[in-house]
């Protein structure tokens, strides 16, 4: 793992980061910064990001392969490196069928598009794969730095890690709601979490693999697979939850604060992990 990420980083989408949300993170002591939701291919949010900070990562969670070609965004790349080397780790994913009528042969797909990576001259170090079952876990150890897994619990980080083996990262995404009443917590969690990925067959099929069945699935969610997903309580519980990842055998883990305002959460989380 040539990117050292730290043990815990932030994961926003692309539309709630900016330069005072980066600055805040690196001073609270997060290692990286996760930009979500297909940020596009240009990446000139990675830009901003970097160039009002210090020495905090950035990483994409992720760039869409259907969205934007392997050559725009290996030249993204290497003009992010140029100016800032070392700090940028590439993520890539495959996406959804749902939302791309051109979805074929997702493997094939991934395969030809870490072609283009290499091709574009974007080492394997520094770029990471989008990852769930076990087929593309295994070729993100072989391709590229590592695994992002988004919309997992610890017992999913478990098995990843035995597919992935040592010295692979393995860098999954966490949900969090500071909110110590269960009901209001999952008010927050629920409609997140349902829309869209309760719908989507990637994350379906990866969560009735790891035994949650239909019934917790339908209906926006079960209790029981809402407060998996999104863990919430006081912040004892929280570090818990997030520190039962690291346990589990993952290297680093993207905590999403849920909510109108993330950054009691993080501040409450820094001060529990990172102090």
């Amino acid at each position: 793992m040539a990117i050292e990420l730290g043990k815990i980083g932030i994961w926003r989408g692309w539309h709630q980061l900016n330069a005072d949300l980066a600055r805040e993170a690196e001073r609270l002591g997060f290692g990286a910064i996760w930009i979500g939701g297909s940020p596009d291919g240009q990446l000139t949010i990675v830009d901003e990001l970097l160039d009002a900070t210090e020495n905090i990562k950035v990483a994409t969670g992720i760039v869409n392969m259907w969205k934007d070609d392997a050559a725009t965004v290996g030249a993204s790349w290497n003009r992010i490196e140029a100016e800032h080397p070392g700090r940028f780790l590439l993520g890539v994913g495959i996406g959804h069928p749902e939302a791309h009528q051109e979805y074929q042969k997702p493997y094939d797909k991934i395969v030809d598009y870490l072609d283009g990576l290499d091709q574009a001259g974007v080492p394997v170090a520094a770029r990471a794969l989008a990852a769930l079952g076990p087929k593309v876990l295994k070729l993100s150890a072989e391709r590229t730095a590592g695994a992002h897994p988004y919309l997992t619990t610890p017992e999913h980080t478990k098995e990843a890690r035995r597919v992935l083996g040592d010295g692979v990262l393995l860098a999954p995404e966490q949900k969090v709601v500071l909110e110590t009443d269960p009901e209001k917590a999952r008010a927050i969690a629920r409609p997140t979490i349902e829309h869209p990925y309760l719908h989507l067959v990637n994350y379906r099929s990866n969560l009735l693999r790891h035994g949650w069945s239909e019934a917790d699935l339908d209906n926006g969610g079960s209790d029981a697979l809402i407060d998996a997903l999104a863990l919430h309580g006081d912040i004892d519980s929280i570090a818990a939850g997030i520190t039962a990842h690291l346990d589990a055998g993952a290297d680093h883990v993207c905590v999403q604060v849920l909510g109108d305002d993330p950054l009691p959460g993080y501040r409450a989380i820094s001060e529990a992990l990172l102090s």
